[in-house]
This record gives C-alpha cells, structure tokens and sequence, in this order.
C-alpha cells in the first residue's frame, strides 16, 4: 500500500472514528430540522447541522464533524542556511514532496483533521506568507480553510492602509478576490469554508498600527448617528464580499472575519455579519473557553476558535518558546462540550521559524515531543468520544 493509499485509509477510517457514523447507520442518528445557512447548494460540501441541540461541521458524507486544526504551514521554514539541504535532499525542493511526506503524515499522526489556515508569520507586524495553491491543498488531501484578502485589516499589521469598503474599486477589488481564488477551489470537497481577515481592527487598534486608526471611530458609537454609520458600513462590507464569494461559488460555508475575542467587538459589526457567514470566528490567547460560550448565547451563531495558543510570548529575537500541550488539551476538552462550537484550530505552527519563534517542528525537523504527545493524546480523546456519541 502507497503512503497516500495509507493516509487516504486512514482520512477515511476517522471520518468513522473522528466523525462517527457510517452511512449505513447514519439514519439512526438523523439530525434536527435543516439548518438553513448562506449556501445555495451545500450538498456534498460541508455545511452545518445540530444533533442533541449541538452544532456540528457536517462533513461531505453526511457525518458530524469537529474540526480540530493545525494553523500556520509555510515551506519557508525548512529554506534556512542551516536547514535547506533538508529541503533539497529530502524533499527534492518541491513543495507538494514536503507535503505528501511530511506535514500530511505528521498531521495525520498527531491526530489533527484540519488544516486551519497555512499562512504564517514572516516578519513580526508584517504580513504572513501566502496561502497554498489549490495543487498543494490537493496534495494535502484533507480538509481545509481557506482565506481570502477582502482586506488587510489585521491587528498586527502595521503597513496597510484601510479600504474604502463603500467604494467602487474596493468593490471591484472584492470581486477579484472572489474569482481568483473562489471560481478555482469552489468544487473542492476537502475545503470547509473561507475565512476573512484575522483580527480586523474595527474599533481598536494596537500601538504599531496606531498611525491608521481603527477602520471606524469607536467615539462614534456614543450616538445614534454613528451607531447608524457602522451598521451600515459593515453590512456594505458583509454583503459585498458574500455576494462576491456566491458569485463564483455556491457550495462553501462563509467562515468570515476571525475577530480578536480580547478587543472590542462592537456588536454592530457582529449584527451585520449575521445575514451573510455562517459562523462567528474568533482568535482568543486568553480565555476561549468563555469568551466563546458567551458568543454563542449571545448570538444564538455557531462559534469556532479559529486561532489559540499558550505560550510565552516574551522571547528575545534568538529564543524559542513551545506551546502548551496541556492547556491545549483541556481547552479543546472544555470547547467540546460547549454546545455552540464546532471546533478549535492551534495556532502552531507546523514548524518552527524565527519570527514566530514557536512550532510543533524545530527548524531540523526534530518535534516537540512531550507537548506533541499530549496534544495527539486530547485529539484522539475527542475521535473517540465522537465515535462513543455518533458511532454504530
């Protein structure tokens, strides 16, 4: 048996195992009422539905699905000075090689099923690598997300400037984006759903983007007038990029813009998303498990932790830190059982560069391997439950 005949076996037996229920025994577990969301024609991509008043990803075949993911891939890692013989020798410099042999099996092992997001940090407050092509999530073989640069509003950006999101050429802008990357992955059965921005300064900003100001003055929000202003504003900005997206494809769930948990949301924003995503995203490094279940009664919107980690942040320019293999587990233990989430993407990375300093991989590919065993412990502990929950 190949290894991508293997990892298909295996992708296939955690649909089983990770996602619960056979096609033959699927009907004994028939979810509630059909969920409506911004899909025109959701069937055979995945969509959402609840089972027991829990929200669940449904995956492709028709099974409830709790996305546990892997954030922040980038082939760059391995193209140091001190590392790119690796890259060269090993992987014959193809990156579609280093996936299939590398970060596909690895994930697999540590009992992942998602790819979160694939971009990553180059340089501190500068914008990250790029995404995958769609050959590569090919080659990857396994669910995904997806992000699109409607704008590059993130909070730790600190050189772009904000967009006109009323203006024509934003607009036109919107339509761009959705044709070149929506009309090409939108019969892509492993890609889950797009997502916006991550971490979109609203009404905050932070001290190295304090020069452009958040996209929309949050003294404004003491009046009517102003409160008025940003709804609109903000619907303008969901509806476009909705529209947009269904344009060029009608089959994907919109994940939308990946919300700092820790900043200031104004709820005109989260009201005027509600018509047009069909889950509330967020980024927490602080407390997801409540901040997350506090979203969700307050919205009644299925939530998902798009970006978490614990870790020491304060390392100098030279120093590594790990991530925290068992916060890991007791947060995606504890978002589990919160009936609003559909589930919990790491902030990672897959391996370990200078400028985010942190990643289950070191620069030699030697992993982390206490914290990388725990957190393969707390994932296989959720497959197993889901089996338990959803299996024969």
């Amino acid at each position: 048996m190949t290894d991508n005949t293997s990892r298909r076996e295996f992708l296939r037996r955690t649909a089983a195992l990770g996602v619960g229920l056979s096609a033959a025994s699927f009907s004994q577990y028939a979810l509630a009422a059909p969920i409506e969301t911004t899909q025109p024609e959701p069937d055979g991509f995945f969509t959402l539905g609840k089972r027991n008043d829990h929200w669940w990803l449904i995956s492709p075949d028709g099974k409830p699905f709790f996305t546990m993911g892997l954030n922040h891939i980038d082939p760059a890692s391995l193209r140091y000075p001190e590392n790119i013989a690796i890259w060269r020798d090993k992987y014959g410099g193809s990156t579609i090689r280093w996936i299939e042999e590398s970060v596909a099996p690895n994930l697999e092992d540590w009992g992942f099923n998602t790819v979160g997001w694939v971009q990553e940090v180059t340089v501190r407050k500068w914008r990250h690598s790029r995404a995958f092509t769609i050959d590569e999530y090919r080659a990857l073989d396994m669910p995904y997300c997806h992000l699109l640069p409607f704008t590059e509003s993130h909070q730790w950006e600190k050189h772009t400037v904000h967009y006109d999101f009323r203006s024509n050429d934003w607009k036109e802008w919107a339509d761009y984006v959705a044709r070149s990357h929506c009309a090409e992955l939108s019969d892509e059965r492993n890609l889950v759903g797009y997502f916006y921005s991550d971490c979109p300064t609203w009404t905050h900003s932070r001290p190295d983007n304090e020069w452009r100001g958040p996209i929309f003055d949050p003294e404004r929000l003491r009046t009517e007038a102003g409160r008025k202003e940003l709804t609109e504003l903000a619907h303008s900005y969901y509806k476009t990029t909705h529209d947009a997206i269904r344009r060029y494809d009608k089959h994907h769930l919109i994940l939308g813009d990946r919300y700092e948990a820790n900043a200031p949301i104004a709820m005109e924003v989260i009201d005027a998303s509600k018509p047009y995503v069909d889950v509330l995203s967020f980024q927490d490094f602080r407390d997801p498990v409540k901040h997350l279940a506090e979203w969700h009664r307050k919205t009644g919107k299925p939530v998902l932790l798009a970006d978490a980690a614990r870790m020491n942040w304060l390392t100098e320019p030279g120093e590594f830190t790990q991530n925290e293999g068992h916060w890991y587990a007791k947060t995606l233990e504890a978002l589990f059982t919160n009936p609003g989430c559909i589930g919990f993407h790491l902030c990672g990375a897959y391996q370990r560069n200078r400028a985010r300093r942190y990643g289950l991989l070191d620069e030699q590919e030697k992993p982390d391997q206490e914290n990388v065993a725990l957190m393969k412990a707390a994932n296989q502990q959720i497959a197993a439950r889901m089996q338990q929950e959803f299996g024969q």
